[in-house]
């Protein structure tokens, strides 16, 4: 097959192009599943190059009107982009520096084209829009699924043209204006239309997300531009899901992955916008639109284990929205104090099979729950289970990474859950302490959980059967240049009940001190609080953490250590 291939594919450029030769590609694209992809794609890459760059050629040229109408080029065209679909979500195996040879265009020129013509055109519903969508849909999936190592120029370009030319538009704000209307029009749904509210947001909603762009413009000039617009859109039809078409449902999908955009218009691994919302009643009111999306179930039955459907794309757009609040708001009673929000979010990972989906659902839980709220979840026992299986495959795989997921992210959302008692002993109980110490030398944050896993008994007694750990912390403790580093690995051994230091009340009346520094496990809350209110009535400054702190809580903790005379 792969001959044959090779023979049809040198006969694209023989003029005039045959209508056989085409469909004959076709059918052998078509034949491609997802089991023998990995194998077709490597047999016959040189051949796919030059159809790849054939189709982009073609797309980019300026007599598009002799082909656009003709079925045989439209088949083609939507044959290829699903082909390309299915290289890009169910083939991990293939390597990165294949797929963006293979999916991205030659030069900027070939992209600047084909904008030219989209800007030109005066027909609303040109198929050429139609199939340039799906081109740069592709482009945006490939970026999302598979983050380049390295910034690609024609990537900058796309979006940087998209962002100025499309995003910041007053044809974007018109769109909007139509879309915030309680009862659309089907008519409204045109292919430019889509163009610009799916495929624009879609783009830099990827091109953000990957950690390497910045968007260039400033985000309160993002954001003054779109959120109320995008705060009305999702509050109105947030009411009416069960009516969406699904022109709508993949119009709100891209429009609240962009507010993502919006809340981290830096990448989701820096600070969150906190001057996002105008008033804090528009934090709950948004939170309560969200929460309609995640609980309508149908959404949820279509679902798929990567992110190739809206209704999965929506569902992971809203949760790392909720994030974002999670981590810049102070909403966590909110959450805490609503049974019907927790049995949502609890119901969506259970019906999840995209990985994604749960990670992000257990973030939000683990951020915002007290430790017996989290441990009394239905999906309480599956979360340890469901972390350390994604550390491991990540751990193991040559980009360290889960899928397209990061390791250093997957230890970042894993610290968040290792201050909590059951997190603690189920980590305790399943021996992952050894793995922990494995990952330490090449990333830092692991000494972090391993202070937090450290106020567990079993986590102890494991610790100190690792004599060579012990001492690779006593060292770290004393003669490491990072400070932080030094305050954590104290904290372990002081955990251990190594290193400490006979300590005494002073006299000291600096309020920035601490006479005592209680650290208690959340089971024997009651009992310290009792301690607490004692010692306080006696005089004493005590430093106890009775709201579960969020944030840094290493930090936080590390802080109280230096400033507390007694632990």
């Amino acid at each position: 097959m792969e001959k044959k291939f090779e023979e049809l594919v040198y006969k694209l450029n023989i003029s005039p192009l045959s209508v056989d030769i085409l469909q004959q590609i076709l059918l052998i694209l078509k034949e491609q599943d997802h089991e023998c992809l990995y194998s077709f794609v490597h047999k016959s890459y040189e051949s796919l190059l030059v159809v790849e760059r054939w189709l982009w050629k073609v797309l980019s040229s300026d007599y598009y009107g002799e082909w656009i109408n003709e079925e045989y080029y439209q088949e083609f065209f939507y044959t290829v982009a699903s082909f390309n679909k299915n290289l890009i979500l169910y083939n991990d195996d293939i390597e990165l520096n294949v797929k963006t040879a293979l999916l991205l265009p030659v030069s900027t020129d070939q992209v600047s084209s084909i904008f030219k013509q989209i800007n030109q055109t005066d027909n609303d519903n040109d198929m050429f829009i139609m199939i340039a969508s799906l081109w740069f849909d592709n482009h945006s999936c490939l970026i999302h699924n598979n983050p380049p190592s390295d910034v690609l120029p024609i990537t900058d370009h796309i979006n940087e043209y998209i962002l100025h030319n499309y995003i910041l538009s007053k044809q974007y704000k018109t769109y909007l204006n139509e879309l915030s209307q309680s009862v659309i029009s089907q008519s409204v749904f045109t292919a430019k239309m889509l163009f610009y509210i799916r495929t624009c947001s879609f783009s830099i909603f990827s091109y953000v997300a990957v950690s390497s762009h910045k968007i260039p413009c400033t985000a309160d000039e993002l954001v003054g531009s779109i959120r109320d617009d995008y705060l009305q859109i999702v509050h109105i039809h947030s009411r009416t899901i069960r009516l969406w078409s699904k022109e709508l449902l993949a119009c709100m999908t891209q429009l609240i992955a962009f507010g993502v955009v919006l809340f981290w218009p830096f990448g989701p691994i820096q600070a969150p916008n906190k001057t996002f919302f105008a008033a804090e009643q528009n934090i709950y009111d948004h939170i309560e639109d969200l929460m309609r999306i995640i609980d309508y179930r149908p959404f949820h039955k279509e679902m798929k284990p990567v992110r190739s459907n809206d209704e999965t794309s929506i569902m992971d757009a809203t949760l790392m929205i909720l994030i974002g609040i999670v981590r810049s708001q102070n909403v966590g009673w909110f959450f805490r104090s609503n049974v019907s929000i927790q049995n949502a979010l609890t119901t969506l990972a259970e019906a999840a099979l995209y990985d994604e989906i749960c990670l992000c659902v257990y973030v939000i839980l683990g951020e915002v729950l007290a430790d017996e709220q989290l441990k009394n979840l239905k999906i309480a026992n599956s979360m340890s289970g469901f972390f350390f299986n994604m550390l491991k495959q990540a751990w193991k795989h040559p980009l360290k990474k889960y899928r397209h997921t990061e390791m250093e992210h997957l230890l970042q959302e894993f610290f968040i859950f290792s201050k909590h008692d059951f997190m603690q002993q189920k980590t305790a109980n399943m021996n992952k302490i050894p793995l922990l110490i494995e990952m330490s030398d090449q990333y830092p944050i692991v000494y972090d959980i391993i202070w937090g896993l450290s106020f567990n008994h079993d986590i102890q007694q494991q610790l100190h059967s690792n004599p060579s750990f012990i001492h690779k912390l006593s060292q770290l403790a004393k003669e490491s240049n990072d400070e932080q580093m030094r305050k954590t690995t104290h904290g372990i051994l002081w955990n251990l009940e190594i290193n400490h230091q006979d300590r005494s009340i002073s006299q000291n009346t600096n309020q920035n001190t601490f006479h005592i520094m209680i650290s208690y496990s959340h089971k024997e809350k009651v009992l310290c609080k009792q301690l607490y209110d004692e010692l306080t009535k006696s005089g004493y400054r005590v430093w106890i953490d009775f709201d579960q702190m969020h944030g840094n809580v290493m930090d936080a903790m590390a802080q109280a250590i230096d400033q507390s005379e007694i632990i």
